[in-house]
């Protein structure tokens, strides 16, 4: 790798990791993107783990915590949007069948909150339908550490070596 492209990627992971906050910044990162906003928080986890590979059990669980306090949020979003919403429409079959597929499988559902795209409005939909807030809190954290656990693990694989600053 030429030394103009090393020294681009190091600046990139620097202002991405912003090593200065650290773990705090990594927490609302985290929390922020798993809202509705369509953010993503797996960047910061990976740059702040490769400027400090000390913190990788750390960061991954702010980043688990902040993830699914964000998907918590999005849960009562849906809960308080189902009441104006049903009083104001009707159902699509469409829209029948993804709602008896998610009274069907419940709360584990949530599981499914690490999923792109789909996953933060599936927690939402959770709140949407009022399936029970803890059960889903604890299946979006599940979830939401294995995709960091895995994510990361992968990235750091594909692109060894430590950054010094």
């Amino acid at each position: 790798m030429s030394q103009t492209m090393q020294d681009w990627v190091h600046a990139l992971l620097v202002a991405l990791a912003l090593p200065e906050l650290g773990l705090g910044a990594l927490f609302v990162v985290a929390t922020l993107s798993a809202t509705l906003l369509p953010l993503g928080s797996e960047p910061v986890l990976f740059g702040l783990i490769k400027l400090r590979p000390d913190l990788f059990w750390p960061a991954v669980l702010v980043a688990t915590a902040g993830n699914t306090l964000g998907g918590a949020i999005s849960w009562w979003m849906g809960y308080g949007a189902e009441r104006a919403y049903e009083r104001a429409t009707h159902h699509s079959p469409r829209e029948l069948r993804l709602l008896g597929w998610l009274r069907r499988f419940g709360a584990r559902t949530c599981l499914l909150s690490w999923l792109p795209i789909v996953g933060d409005p599936l927690c939402a939909l959770a709140g949407w339908m009022r399936l029970p807030f803890w059960p889903c809190v604890a299946y979006m954290a599940i979830g939401k550490f294995l995709r960091y656990l895995c994510m990361t693990t992968v990235l750091l694989w594909l692109f060894p070596g430590g950054i010094h600053l």
